[in-house]
């Protein structure tokens, strides 16, 4: 999948690693099928491809076969997305997806985890509703609110900036079932179907297109048999789940800064000015060396980091994850900013890819946990 003749594509090693970037370069690698793929860049999520990666086993690689799942873990996810995302493959929901799946691993009861991972291993979307208009980093203060009615929720509220919602099967929210005690007690997740009653889905309108969405509840009533894990208890688990989730943005935005990168190699060695390539200019090619040497010590994080996820999985790792998640965010938005600049007017344009990467990666250290508050978990790790 090189972008330059004679150099090879660097990326996860292995067997699997190498069989996801076959499956890339077939059903993506032009920018013709993408095209197709995303209605001219439309949409970041095809269930047409979704599907595939379900009937290869890959869609559920984290997730044990007992439930519908390849027997994979932390590292064979991370592998997938990472290579998935640097060939601009248009899934965007399966990252999320996944982090469903794997909250029903832990917390979900033996026939949720049989419904859930065999959606997600299916190639199925599920969507996460946890942010509110004042309730963003300070998740602790949601509003959205359900309360018991014999056996049932009945929600109401709204969240805001969920991705992948008009597309899913099911959406995963997070609200408040219990206002008697601190603000985070009394939160609950539950399951709800997309299609129930009463939730009203309206598309954000962004740079980066209709990925994000607010999602209405007025007088949605949902099972009690839909509630993953303990009643009132949801803070604890979303704690419990931050590294799986960390890691998958992480793995996600490593893809996209390799291919950021690779696309502005290829432009610079083949452009050229004053007779010799650009990049051949000293004030270009330290740029890169630089950028190269951040993208490898970046690589090697987050790997590490999924591998002890792997290792100790009831081990909450909050200053690893967190360093994994800003370092590769972080360094995305980098790359592609200098990349455009490298490119001239040439990254400016649609002709080249690099626009969209920079209405990709620009947000990414918003997403999952800004790079403040990932900062300001490490620090706290330090006792700071």
């Amino acid at each position: 999948m090189s972008l330059i003749h004679g150099v090879a594509p660097r990326g996860p090693s292995g067997d699997f690693g190498a069989a996801v970037r076959d499956f890339v370069l077939r059903e993506c690698g032009t920018r013709e099928q993408r095209a197709e793929l995303t209605d001219n860049g439309r949409t970041e999520h095809s269930a047409q491809i979704c599907r595939m990666l379900g009937e290869l086993g890959w869609a559920g690689v984290a997730f044990p076969e007992r439930y519908g799942g390849s027997g994979g873990g932390v590292v064979e996810a991370c592998v997938l997305l990472e290579e998935l995302a640097y060939g601009q493959v248009p899934v965007f929901g399966l990252g999320i997806s996944m982090i469903v799946g794997r909250t029903a691993l832990r917390f979900g009861t033996e026939q949720q985890r049989h419904e859930v991972i065999g959606s997600v291993s299916r190639g199925e979307v599920s969507a996460i509703a946890m942010s509110e208009p004042e309730a963003g980093s300070d998740v602790g203060s949601m509003r959205c609110a359900a309360r018991r009615v014999e056996d049932c929720y009945v929600v109401d509220g709204q969240k805001t900036w969920i991705s992948c919602a008009p597309y899913a099967e099911r959406i995963l929210l997070v609200c408040r079932t219990d206002t008697t005690g601190g603000k985070h007690d009394g939160i609950t997740m539950l399951e709800v179907p997309r299609d129930t009653p009463g939730v009203e889905i309206r598309p954000i309108e962004t740079l980066g297109g209709r990925e994000v969405n607010d999602v209405f509840f007025t007088g949605a009533r949902v099972s009690t048999d839909r509630v993953i894990g303990v009643e009132h208890q949801a803070w604890r688990q979303l704690m419990a789940g931050l590294n799986f989730e960390r890691l998958v943005c992480a793995a996600t935005f490593l893809g996209n800064a390799r291919r950021a990168f690779d696309d502005t190699l290829a432009y610079v060695s083949g452009r050229r000015q004053f007779g010799r390539p650009v990049g051949s200019f000293q004030a270009l090619r330290h740029r890169l060396a630089d950028l190269a040497t951040e993208l490898e010590c970046c690589s090697l994080l987050v790997h590490d980091v999924a591998r002890r996820a792997d290792d100790e999985p009831d081990r909450q790792l909050p200053r690893e994850a967190s360093m994994a998640k800003l370092k590769a965010t972080e360094l995305a938005k980098t790359i592609t900013v200098d990349g455009m600049q490298m490119m001239g007017a040439a990254g400016y344009t649609t002709e080249y890819d690099m626009q969209r990467q920079l209405r990709q990666n620009i947000v990414a250290t918003v997403f999952a946990g800004t790079s403040e508050i990932q900062r300001d978990i490490i620090g706290s790790s330090y006792g700071l």
